[in-house]
């Protein structure tokens, strides 16, 4: 906890510390025990988070049913059910608590987890489940190969296959999990036609998701960037940016995968191009997270600094007269979901900021968790939390008799259709945009 020079008041915005991953404190048991104490009591005598994921219902639950109705009366052993429930969104930090840095009692729920996570991994390890559903790079390769890639859909979309997952490892038979393609973004990329050199340019990181998981979306990416006379310039190779990993606390993998990627984003960066990257939990990892684990690293920094949404990019280039605005068709009502990894980056709402210039049109805001969050809600002992967290999403977008409706996370997207199934769903906004623009 930093010294009381450090309280300003609760008011302020919120400060965050770097994570001092590799010290002796950030991995002592003991150390680690106590923390959890105090801060499971602040928020204890608090409860304002208890709407935003199952850990604070858990943990408040857990201290109910206690004999002492207090933190000190709850076993130890119990606190892995909060710290399982947490899947790293970041609103309670962002968006709750009032006890946050730099108030004196620094109060860092989400890194607290991490660091309960990071103990755990490096003791127990993880299970084979986890260590495929985070192995995104190697997953993603097998999946995508073809004929493999026809394989695994069709396994994914066999009841008998997927009750035979839920049974042996644990992934949940209902759970959306994604689709593979042989005909990754990469390669559609790499036979598009030559553009020239436009005015504008920017670095994309496709990341795994998008490559083989979601190249139609990144294809409408590019589309929309070409449009508006944007050059995108790719990676010549790129690792997962590490956010699966993160997640599970392998901290020693997230740093591998930093070293790989960095190198190349500099380059970006050091060419005075601005960095994107089609998922918000991609972008967030590079804006947020990595910075904080390498706060001494120059390198990580400079690519932080050139780090942005795409949607923030356009707006940009909106306001000095360079985004085109020629559209062809409206879009009608569009229901919106800001997924948490979006939200917390604290770059307002730029997605609709740009839908708004497509006349005739009209877009309902959804700023809720949808609960899905890459791995969590796939695993069999998390799925009914999350369908439960996605509930108010799926109400207000039904609620809203929008025309269609997206996520600007595909995977929320995914587990958000599961509650909707009378509005069509729209792959992202950038589909949105090409159609508006006519190409």
């Amino acid at each position: 906890m930093p010294d009381n020079k450090h309280r300003e008041g609760s008011l302020d915005a919120p400060t965050r510390y770097p994570i001092d991953w590799k010290s002796d404190k950030f991995n002592d048991p003991e150390d680690l025990t106590q923390e959890l104490e105090r801060v499971f009591d602040v928020c204890h005598t608090c409860r304002r988070c208890v709407s935003l994921c199952e850990s604070f219902p858990r943990l408040f639950d857990l201290i109910d049913e206690s004999p002492t109705l207090e933190v000190d009366g709850v076993d130890k052993s119990d606190f892995n059910k909060v710290v399982d429930d947490c899947y790293l969104c970041d609103l309670c930090y962002m968006t709750k608590c009032p006890y946050v840095p730099p108030h004196e009692w620094a109060i860092d729920f989400p890194h607290l987890m991490l660091r309960a996570k990071a103990q755990r991994f490096k003791e127990k390890g993880a299970s084979l489940r986890d260590k495929v559903l985070t192995s995104t790079d190697v997953v993603g390769k097998i999946g995508s190969i073809p004929v493999v890639s026809q394989v695994v859909n069709g396994a994914n979309n066999s009841k008998i296959l997927r009750k035979a997952l839920d049974v042996t490892i644990g992934i949940h038979r209902d759970a959306p999990v994604p689709t593979f393609h042989s005909d990754t973004a990469r390669k559609r990329i790499a036979r598009r036609s030559e553009t020239k050199d436009f005015d504008h340019k920017i670095g994309l990181f496709v990341t795994c998701y998008g490559d083989k998981n979601a190249p139609d979306m990144v294809q409408d990416m590019i589309d929309v960037f070409e449009h508006n006379e944007i050059k995108v310039e790719l990676l010549k190779s790129e690792k997962c940016c590490g956010m699966p990993k993160f997640e599970l606390g392998d901290l020693s993998s997230v740093e591998a995968l930093m070293e790989r990627n960095i190198p190349a984003l500099l380059n970006f960066a050091h060419n005075g191009l601005k960095i994107t990257a089609p998922i918000p939990s991609c972008v967030l990892m590079y804006r947020q997270e990595l910075p904080l684990l390498f706060p001494e690293n120059k390198d990580v920094q400079a690519v932080r600094n050139a780090m942005v949404d795409p949607f923030e990019f356009l707006i940009g280039l909106n306001e000095i007269g360079g985004l085109k605005t020629d559209f062809k068709q409206p879009f009608g009502k569009l229901a919106y979901h800001v997924p948490c990894h979006q939200r917390v980056q604290n770059i307002g709402l730029k997605t609709k900021q740009v839908l708004d210039l497509v006349p005739d049109s009209e877009v309902v805001v959804i700023e809720r968790c949808s609960g899905h969050d890459g791995t969590y809600a796939v695993k069999k002992e998390h799925y009914d939390s999350a369908k439960s967290i996605c509930k108010p999403v799926v109400k207000r977008i039904t609620d809203a008799q929008a025309d269609q409706y997206l996520s600007d996370c595909p995977m929320a997207g995914d587990l958000i259709s599961q509650g909707v199934t009378e509005i069509p769903h729209v792959s992202s906004a950038f589909s949105i945009l090409k159609s508006a623009y006519g190409i």
